[in-house]
């Protein structure tokens, strides 16, 4: 009996040298960004951090998204390894304490977290933000933090720093985040998309939000760094590996352009992107979506399957991914053309991407939703691949 009480004693006291340490670490770091909100995180995650280490700041980020990586003060990335392969939230105090050690000016830290009481534990226990972050608010894992948009935003909002300030490109839901930030003393801003002009958009290799980079130009100049200066930080900087990026193909005498949007997957992030893009290419086209089924996320297959249906003129839909055959089960209520799905399950790469050559006539653009997991990255990568290969030949031609 006396070794057990012996053991607990140790055990606690441990534990609060433990809490102790991590508080220094948090302390020694001045600036410190808590990144939250749907959609998102990890791009705004890389855009500030880019912003400030242009600014002149020794700045460390660390990103949670399709690969989480640690981006060191000179834009090095490096992997963040999971031995479990199982997120854990204690992952960021490990995380704290390697970029403590570094002596860094700023931190620009992704939250990991999805249910709300660890939301509130991520901000208030181990970042202890100076500055908070909230991208937007969409209607995702829902049966974490919903049922309601409400319920989304409240859990979202668990990470405002305590009488610090915040930024958010949020429209729909912010009457209830000014609510929320004035009763917690939090200053809370709004940051319209429509403040970043065409000309800066331009710089960017990729499909960037206009409100990703909105956000970020808003916190570079709280900390007084020129738009100029962040701007060119962000051109120069590295995207997550869901960002949204559009592949040229040509195959059999036809052009295929895939876009890969499958990191935007809820039905209101996922539609926003393919407006944007058809805007971009309003020519008569072979209209294929790419959905990518995870078992584990099903639910949201759903969602998106009725966005299809009642959103997207399409020719063909491409079923990929986990029980894909379930899917059939809701053609209906979800306004689904049976005859105009093919369904592919688990299936090889490569069979995918013929596939969409197959079904295209002469010009097609193919809108991949869903989930980066079971096999949509690999999908995406095919046709990356392929992109790229063409390029080269078409240069050294």
């Amino acid at each position: 009996m006396l070794v057990i009480l012996l053991l607990t004693c140790a055990l606690i006291l441990y534990g609060i040298w433990e809490f102790s340490a991590h508080q220094r670490n948090i302390r020694s770091i001045p600036i410190r960004i808590h990144v939250n909100g749907t959609r998102g995180k990890s791009s705004v995650t890389r855009l500030i951090a880019a912003t400030l280490r242009s600014g002149g700041l020794r700045t460390y980020a660390k990103t949670t998204g399709t690969l989480p990586r640690v981006i060191d003060e000179k834009g090095l990335e490096m992997p963040v390894l999971r031995p479990t392969y199982i997120p854990n939230i204690i992952e960021q105090v490990k995380i704290i304490d390697y970029i403590h050690k570094h002596k860094p000016d700023a931190m620009v830290i992704e939250c990991m977290a999805v249910q709300p009481e660890y939301q509130w534990i991520c901000e208030h226990r181990m970042v202890k933000a100076t500055i908070g972050v909230i991208t937007n608010a969409r209607p995702d894992h829902l049966r974490e933090m919903g049922p309601s948009m409400e319920n989304v935003t409240r859990s979202l909002l668990n990470t405002l720093p305590d009488g610090g300030i915040a930024f958010t490109a949020e429209k729909r839901m912010f009457p209830l985040m000014k609510q929320e930030a004035d009763r917690k003393h939090v200053a809370i801003i709004q940051i319209p998309k429509e403040s970043v002009t065409d000309e800066m958009m331009h710089g960017f290799s990729y499909l960037e939000h206009r409100e990703n980079v909105a956000v970020a130009l808003a916190v570079a100049k709280h900390l007084d760094i020129s738009a100029e200066k962040a701007l060119q930080g962000m051109y120069q900087s590295h995207p997550d590996a869901g960002a949204l990026r559009m592949y040229k193909v040509g195959d059999k005498g036809k052009e295929v352009r895939f876009i890969n949007a499958l990191a935007a997957n809820d039905p209101e992030s996922s539609l926003s992107v393919w407006q944007k893009v058809r805007r971009l290419y309003s020519q008569d086209v072979t209209v294929i979506v790419l959905l990518n089924t995870r078992a584990d996320r099903f639910d949201r297959s759903i969602q998106l399957l009725e966005m299809i249906g009642n959103h997207i003129k399409y020719d063909h839909i491409i079923s990929i991914g986990e029980k894909t055959a379930m899917l059939a089960h809701h053609y209906r209520h979800c306004n689904i053309n049976k005859s105009k799905v093919v369904d592919m399950g688990l299936t090889r790469t490569e069979s995918v991407y013929h596939k969409v050559i197959d079904l295209t006539k002469e010009k097609a653009l193919i809108l991949a939703v869903g989930n980066m997991g079971a096999g949509g990255l690999a999908v995406a990568n095919v046709f990356r691949d392929r992109a790229k290969q063409q390029e080269k030949e078409n240069r050294s031609g």
